[in-house]
C-alpha cells in the first residue's frame, strides 16, 4: 500500500461512539482488501470515543477531530481530505464483513460506468443479535432509476462512490438533517449510474443513540418538509434550521430509545418471525412512551398467526404506497 496514495478511502464520521466504535474500526482492519485509509471523523465527540481510537496503532487510520457539526458537515469535511478517488461510507456503530472492500472495489474497477454501489445488509439489535437481512427496492440500475422519490435506494453505510461525483455535485448538503444522503442520491442518481449488489457487506446495528428513528416517529411537519424538499430536490436553510428545531424539540434520548425498541419490536415480528422477542420490545417502548397507540396495536397483532401478519402489512404498506403516488 502507498500511504500517501490508498486505493479507498473508507469514511467514517464518529460522534460519541465509545459503545460500538472498537468493533467498527477491528471489522476494517480486518478486510480483505488492504489498500485502503480509514478516516475516522471525530465530530465533536464528549465521550471517550477519540481516547479509543488513539488506541489504535493501525497507520492506515487518520484521524481528524473537529467542533460538532452533524454528520453531513462530518462528511464533506473527510470528502476534503481523502487521498483515494473510491469512498467507502461506513458508520462508527456498525460492523464491516471481511469481503467488503474486496467486492466492492472489484465490481467498481470493473464496471466504470458505475458511479455509486449499495449492497443488501444485516441489522442487528444494539447488542449485536441478528433481526434481518434489508434487500434493496431496486438492484440494477434501472430498477434504481425508477424508484419513487420518497425511496431512499441506499442504506448509507453500504455504499461505495466515486469520490470526484460527490465532490462535483457539492457534497452532502447540510440543511437535509438526518436524510443528507437521501437528498444527495436524488439530486445526482438523474445523471449518475448505480446499482446495489444483493450480498448482504455490511452488519447495520439499530441503537437508541442513532440519529435515525424509524420515520413514523417523526412529526408531519417534518415529513412534509421532507418529502417536498425531495420531490423538488432542493431545500432552503430556513427549512434546514426548522428541521433541526423540530428534532430538537421531538427526539430527546427517551424518544430515541423508544423509537428504538419499538423499531426492533416491528421488525422482530414483521421480517424476523419471533413474537416473544417483539412483545419485549414493544412492551419496553411502551413502558418509555405510554401515550403511543400504535405500539399497544402492534402488540396486540404480536398474538395473531403470522400469515394474518404478512397480510396486514402487506396491505397497509400498499395504501401508504398509494397515498405516497397521489401526492
Amino acid at each position: 500500500m502507498n500511504r500517501d496514495n490508498p486505493k479507498v478511502t473508507v469514511l467514517m464520521p464518529a460522534y460519541n461512539a465509545a459503545k460500538y466504535i472498537v468493533e467498527a474500526i477491528r471489522s476494517v482492519l480486518e478486510q480483505s482488501f488492504t489498500d485502503f485509509e480509514l478516516l475516522i471523523i471525530n465530530d465533536g465527540s464528549t465521550d471517550d470515543t477519540e481516547k479509543i481510537i488513539r488506541s489504535f496503532k493501525d497507520q492506515r487510520i487518520v484521524l481528524v477531530s473537529q467542533e460538532n457539526k452533524g454528520i453531513a458537515a462530518a462528511l464533506n469535511a473527510g470528502l476534503n481530505i481523502a487521498r483515494a478517488g473510491y469512498i467507502a461510507r461506513f458508520d462508527a456503530d456498525d460492523i464491516c464483513y471481511p469481503n467488503r472492500l474486496k467486492i466492492q472495489y472489484d465490481f467498481m474497477t470493473a464496471y466504470p460506468q458505475y458511479s455509486v454501489i449499495g449492497a443488501a445488509v444485516d441489522y442487528a439489535d444494539a447488542d449485536g443479535h441478528y433481526i434481518f437481512t434489508h434487500h434493496p427496492e431496486g438492484h440494477l440500475n434501472e430498477e434504481i432509476q425508477q424508484l419513487k422519490y420518497t425511496i431512499c435506494p441506499f442504506i448509507h453505510s453500504s455504499v461505495f462512490y466515486k469520490k470526484e461525483v460527490i465532490v462535483n455535485n457539492g457534497g452532502y448538503n447540510e440543511h437535509a438533517y438526518t436524510y443528507e444522503d437521501h437528498f444527495l442520491w436524488v439530486n445526482i442518481l438523474k445523471n449518475e449510474m448505480a446499482c446495489n449488489l444483493s450480498q448482504p457487506l455490511i452488519k447495520v446495528r439499530l441503537n437508541p443513540e442513532s440519529v435515525s428513528i424509524d420515520g413514523k416517529w417523526h412529526t408531519r411537519k417534518f415529513r412534509s418538509i421532507k418529502y417536498s424538499t425531495l420531490k423538488a430536490r432542493r431545500i432552503t436553510e430556513s427549512e434546514g434550521k426548522e428541521l433541526q428545531q423540530i428534532s430538537g424539540k421531538r427526539y430527546s434520548p427517551k424518544v430515541k430509545e423508544g423509537a428504538y425498541y419499538a423499531l426492533c419490536g416491528k421488525k422482530f415480528l414483521l421480517n424476523n418471525y419471533q413474537p416473544e422477542r417483539a412483545r419485549s420490545n414493544v412492551v419496553k417502548a411502551i413502558s418509555l412512551s405510554p401515550f403511543r397507540l400504535d405500539n399497544y396495536l402492534l402488540y396486540t397483532i404480536s398474538y395473531f398467526p403470522e400469515r394474518f401478519i404478512a397480510w396486514l402489512h402487506n396491505a397497509i404498506s400498499n395504501d401508504q404506497t398509494q397515498k405516497l403516488q397521489q401526492s
